[in-house]
């Protein structure tokens, strides 16, 4: 199969595990009532819940300003990296197959002066950080939220979810830790795996540009920065979720935001549609559905919560893209 029809088999994949979840959870609910609560929502919070969930992408461009570095370590333009994030989240929201990291990592390279793979690879320390710190949040929220730790949720004990994804943040910063701290040994590492000569060369090549991106694990000083504003990107992220509770009356603390923003991090991993529709509105009725939500208003808090915060980066994103000349078909064709 060539690599183009195993792009469109994903991403055919992806709208259908989409449209299943969608009949699923639909199965037994009022489309009635899911209208009723809707029209019923509240405006004021749920504007502020937007500013909110907005918030977070320039908060993201400062914590990758520390990971991203010039090839003489030197500071990313501030132009550079929101251009490029702005341009990112779009692309996730408007195409299949997740090429928002690649759009992204595309753009930082001709407005930063990086190379493609020093940005995918800081992109890489961002996702570990992230999942480090929805690990995190996932375990204040069950402690405070009153779950009990074994809650099963979409077929998933919650706290085996949080050891899996804790047990791959290890393992991935394990590995960084060992190509940057010892290239020699893992260059003879690669050398004995790889028996072929230009593959090896080839994938020295690759990792020689990716250990830039992971120099940030030298200092400790900017790691700790960058685990700060991961740490606050994301409560402010929860917080996004909480004030939306109030567009609905839902009776959910903050640590319920929390819980919600966690599963659905995780939730919208699995193979979906553009900008993660159908599975991002199950995961979150799913999740309220544990304090007792109804699954009609846990639906109509979903799909109000993604259209209202999907707009805004997306029209960011289009700013950007038109702002810059940068065309998003040059960037996909980078991953191919």
């Amino acid at each position: 199969m060539t690599p183009r029809a195993r792009r469109r088999l994903t991403a055919i994949l992806g709208l259908a595990v989409s449209l299943a979840l969608l009949a699923w959870v639909l199965r037994k609910t009022s489309l009635h009532e899911i209208a009723t609560h809707l029209r019923e929502a509240h405006r004021g919070p749920l504007v502020a819940a937007v500013i909110l969930a907005t918030a977070s992408f320039p908060l993201r461009a400062i914590r990758w300003r520390l990971l991203l570095r010039t090839p003489d370590d030197g500071p990313v333009s501030w132009r550079a990296l929101w251009h490029a994030i702005a341009m990112g989240f779009m692309a996730n929201n408007t195409l299949p197959l997740r090429l928002g990291e690649v759009v992204r990592s595309y753009a930082a390279s001709r407005l930063g002066g990086v190379t493609v793979a020093a940005a995918l690879s800081s992109v890489a320390v961002e996702r570990a950080l992230d999942l480090l710190t929805l690990v995190g949040l996932l375990g204040v929220a069950l402690l405070r939220a009153g779950l009990p730790a074994g809650t099963v949720v979409m077929g998933a004990r919650l706290d085996a979810l949080a050891l899996r994804a804790a047990v791959l943040c290890a393992a991935i910063f394990a590995i960084a830790l060992f190509v940057v701290l010892f290239p020699s040994a893992s260059e003879r590492i690669l050398r004995a795996l790889v028996p072929w000569p230009r593959l090896a060369n080839w994938l020295q090549g690759i990792g020689d540009s990716l250990r830039q991106g992971f120099i940030v694990l030298r200092s400790p000083g900017r790691l700790a920065l960058a685990v700060f504003w991961s740490v606050v990107i994301w409560l402010v992220g929860s917080a996004s979720f909480y004030v939306a509770f109030a567009a609905f009356d839902i009776p959910v603390g903050f640590a319920g935001g929390m819980l919600v923003q966690s599963l659905l991090a995780f939730g919208v991993a699995a193979p979906s549609s553009p900008g993660y529709f159908g599975i991002f509105e199950v995961v979150t009725a799913a999740a309220l559905g544990l304090f007792g939500i109804p699954t009609a208003l846990g639906i109509a808090y979903g799909i109000t919560y993604h259209i209202t915060t999907f707009i805004p980066i997306t029209l960011l994103g289009l700013f950007s893209l038109l702002r810059t000349g940068l065309h998003v078909h040059e960037a996909a064709a980078t991953r191919a």
